[in-house]
């Protein structure tokens, strides 16, 4: 358990580390709630970037997480409980929310 916790609050340095990411609620446990975010963008185009790139995620099979809302604001959720959890699997994570995030960004901005 202590390993979960420990990991999860290095997936927390890594979220605040980055600044295409937002931490979105104070960190305990073994739940970690933030949202890729685009300077100029208001929280109702954040959600649908965010509900994309969760959907990517998933299908991509890099990580299973899920979503929330917090406060009007669409959170990617993960939740650590694997005991086979590694380091190397939260950089995964962070590196992939940043490029698919970015993916649909793009996407986004060029389809306007």
């Amino acid at each position: 358990i202590q390993q979960n916790v420990d990991q999860t609050h290095y997936l927390e340095s890594l979220v605040n580390a980055a600044p295409e990411l937002e931490l979105l609620a104070p960190v305990s446990l073994n739940v970690v709630c933030f949202r890729f975010r685009a300077d100029g963008m208001d929280d109702e185009v954040l959600n649908a970037l965010n509900a994309e790139l969760l959907i990517r995620l998933q299908e991509s099979g890099a990580a299973i997480v899920t979503a929330t809302m917090l406060g009007g604001k669409r959170a990617i959720r993960m939740c650590n409980v694997n005991h086979r959890s590694r380091r190397e699997d939260f950089d995964l994570l962070v590196r992939e929310v940043i490029r698919i995030g970015k993916e649909v960004l793009a996407e986004s901005i060029s389809n306007q």
